[in-house]
């Protein structure tokens, strides 16, 4: 008869928050509000012919699925979202199941309550430690980079392009882009995984910095604005990177709404 010394060894042990809160079935699931609330906000704004104002990166993302499905295009980006979602979400869950641990299979709110916090907290620390970086690289004052270009809408229209900021530009700099350029480095380059991964948030950074002054209401290029913006673009891969997609889209929409709505 095993004693209970040696069932307390090979039991699995649950996951802490920390691990449970980069799942796919805890981050896809935090960043869905994000996803409704700007959608919802994007409708209530449009004119009607249901244009209107939209989150830079959400235009690139749609114009790709546009080109592909034609007038279909919205659909199809609709069931890649989707479909991909519940897949990466029903996989995490069969792994969970299969595995042991993992934080029990059913959602705990007090583990999305705990996201909500350190995206919070993120968010207020972010501008005062990118900024000090900043300053330090350019050697200036304590720096805050704000959006020029949008600065005279409308509070509702602020705060629907701060959480398509963070939904949508996350999605494409960070998800895509800096995961793209690392399979790129590793399979086509032949790069060690680390060298990739570095290079890769590098050059993503400055692509999202660059991506700020492009169009009707980007913002006039200065350096020290550009720097900054790199600067928390590598802050946001390295987030992305230790606590998943939920956490890092909801720091950068919360980020956002501070800086253009409250």
């Amino acid at each position: 008869m095993p004693s209970s010394t040696v069932l307390s060894r090979i039991a699995p042990q649950p996951a802490s928050y920390w691990q449970v809160a980069r799942a796919h079935r805890y981050s896809l699931l935090f960043a869905l509000p994000l996803l409704l609330l700007y959608e919802g906000l994007a409708a209530l704004l449009s004119d009607s012919h249901g244009a209107g104002m939209r989150n830079g990166a959400d235009v690139i993302i749609s114009s790709a699925f546009y080109a592909v499905g034609g007038r279909y295009g919205s659909a199809l980006f609709g069931l890649v979202v989707i479909g991909g979602s519940i897949w990466l979400i029903g996989r995490d869950l069969r792994l969970q199941r299969v595995g042991g641990g993992g934080g029990g299979g059913a959602l705990r709110g007090r583990v999305f309550a705990g996201m909500f916090a350190e995206s919070l907290v993120l968010a207020l620390a972010f501008g005062t430690v990118v900024g000090l970086v900043t300053a330090q690289l350019l050697g200036l004052a304590p720096f805050a980079a704000g959006v020029q270009g949008i600065a005279s809408q409308g509070p509702v229209t602020k705060l629907m392009l701060s959480l398509g900021a963070g939904l949508y530009e996350e999605l494409l700099f960070r998800v895509v882009l800096v995961s793209g350029l690392a399979w790129g480095a590793r399979t086509l380059l032949g790069w060690r995984p680390v060298a990739a991964g570095v290079a890769a948030t590098l050059v993503a950074a400055v692509i999202f910095s660059a991506f700020h002054y492009i169009g009707a209401y980007g913002d006039p290029f200065r350096i020290d604005s550009f720097v900054y913006r790199a600067v928390g673009g590598v802050f946001f891969s390295a987030l992305y990177l230790l606590r998943g997609f939920g956490i890092t889209a909801w720091t950068h929409a919360l980020y956002d709404v501070f800086v253009l709505v409250v």
